[in-house]
């Protein structure tokens, strides 16, 4: 038998032995080096791949050698940049494979079923945070304990959390919450303003069942604890209380633990215990099968040329949900006309307002930061700071409106980003500049040179 032959034997073996997603995580990507004497040499894509194949699947792996050679190999992992031998790794994949699905019983996950590993797109600039979830899905409360997700808004965190989840409830028996920080806040506020000692008791007892009775806790967006002291303090507790019984804790945020500066230090130095991994802004490549993906079944999918997603892919550089977005226009767009195939002018029409529109939707809150401070010749952190002279109060202003209106972002979100403010400023002070964009036919001028400079 060639080491080809026996490499796709073994491939073929671990394919029927693991679940899809347990199979694409590790060993899909694999290659062969080398077979010699009783020792295997093999490429991984990542060093967490050595770890994981050497503790989790050695017996599996060297079962499955066995029993097709009847030799016991030593297998040695090794990533591209340790390989220093000319010959060229065997690839072979193979086809997908259904998961089986247990039952979740009645337990309340607060999990959205259809989003899972499967249909979790890969690249470059989310890869670590695919492979970091799949091995918390596989040993929860073992490994990257916390497991904290953080990047911008729209790259996938919350997709990513959901399919660990998912997976978690698909494979084990264990009790997991899916859960957001608003969410949190919200149960804990009721409790504390009740005012009947009978009923607070119950509450609590209530409140501490669900956040603590449970074996993983994934909360989205820790960052909007900001602000929000007591809320901070029951969640420290609720943290340790779950670390410290091996129970996993999964927590995304739109920065890194580092930057979370209004959060208490005791939280942002817990959130380092266990593994920070950040999200990127995905790859040109990445969004074209991120757009194929969401095409997939799709009416359209037989219509639309190449050039089309290369279109769409190029119309956003930052934001998945904006992919998504102009997918639905070009859909409805068709459901209207229907065209016999959808060509690149067709699409060029379809969503002309719509990428007109959004065209600024790739800015980010800071980059608006910075160019209402250059256009009123301040500092930024003027715009974040607590002074509330004329020439710095209103500008602060502007850069909200010009936030709200022009990036995906909540009021909270904004207030966040300009110092930790309230929701309700953000809402006032857009309103205020709504008002004076009626009046003040040179706001509108001033607004229009802010927008240039982005």
């Amino acid at each position: 038998m060639t080491d080809k032959n026996l490499w796709k034997q073994f491939l073929d073996c671990i394919y029927n032995e693991v679940n899809s997603a347990s199979y694409h995580a590790w060993f899909s990507d694999l290659k062969l080096i080398s077979i010699t004497n009783d020792k295997i040499q093999i490429q991984v894509p990542m060093e967490i791949h050595k770890r994981i194949l050497s503790d989790n699947y050695y017996s599996l792996i060297d079962e499955t050698f066995f029993k097709l050679t009847n030799i016991n190999y030593q297998f040695e992992y090794l990533t591209k940049d340790e390989i220093s031998i000319s010959d060229e790794p065997i690839v072979f994949n193979t086809l997908e494979k259904d998961d089986e699905v247990i039952s979740s019983g009645d337990w309340e996950t607060n999990l959205i079923p259809t989003l899972n590993f499967e249909n979790y797109i890969v690249g470059d600039s989310n890869r670590l945070a695919k492979v970091a979830g799949m091995a918390v899905a596989e040993q929860p409360g073992k490994i990257h304990n916390p497991l904290f997700i953080y990047g911008k808004s729209g790259l996938g965190k919350t997709h990513l959390m959901h399919a660990i989840g998912n997976y978690i409830v698909n494979n084990s028996h264990k009790k997991v919450l899916y859960t957001t920080s608003e969410m949190f806040k919200d149960d804990y506020v009721s409790i504390a303003n009740t005012n009947n000692k009978e009923n607070n008791v119950n509450d609590v007892a209530d409140f501490k069942k669900k956040y603590r009775d449970v074996d993983v806790l994934i909360i989205d967006d820790i960052q909007y604890l900001v602000g929000a002291e007591k809320t901070q303090q029951e969640f420290f507790h609720t943290f340790n209380a779950l670390h410290q019984a091996n129970k996993q804790i999964i927590i995304s945020s739109d920065r890194s633990p580092d930057d979370l500066k209004l959060l208490e230090e005791r939280l942002r130095s817990r959130f380092m215990w266990g593994l920070p991994v950040d999200i990127y802004p995905p790859d040109f490549e990445l969004r074209c099968k991120i757009i194929k993906q969401k095409l997939k079944n799709m009416t359209i999918s037989t219509k639309i040329d190449e050039n089309v997603i290369e279109y769409i892919a190029n119309s956003c550089q930052n934001d998945v949900r904006f992919l998504e977005g102009a997918i639905n226009r070009l859909m409805a767009y068709t459901a209207m006309i229907v065209p016999e195939k959808i060509d690149l002018n067709f699409a060029v029409e379809a969503l002309a307002d719509f990428v007109n529109k959004n065209i600024y939707k790739t800015d980010s809150i800071e980059s608006i930061q910075r160019a209402v401070a250059q256009y009123y010749k301040i500092t930024i952190e003027d715009l974040k700071g607590k002074r509330k002279s004329a020439n710095i109060a209103y500008p602060r202003m502007i850069g909200m409106y010009l936030s709200k209106t022009l990036t995906d972002e909540n009021f909270n979100r904004i207030g966040l980003e300009f110092g930790g403010r309230d929701h309700s400023t953000v809402i006032h002070a857009c309103n205020r500049i709504e008002k004076d964009l009626k009046s003040n036919m040179n706001l509108g001028a001033q607004l229009k040179e802010i927008k240039n400079l982005l």
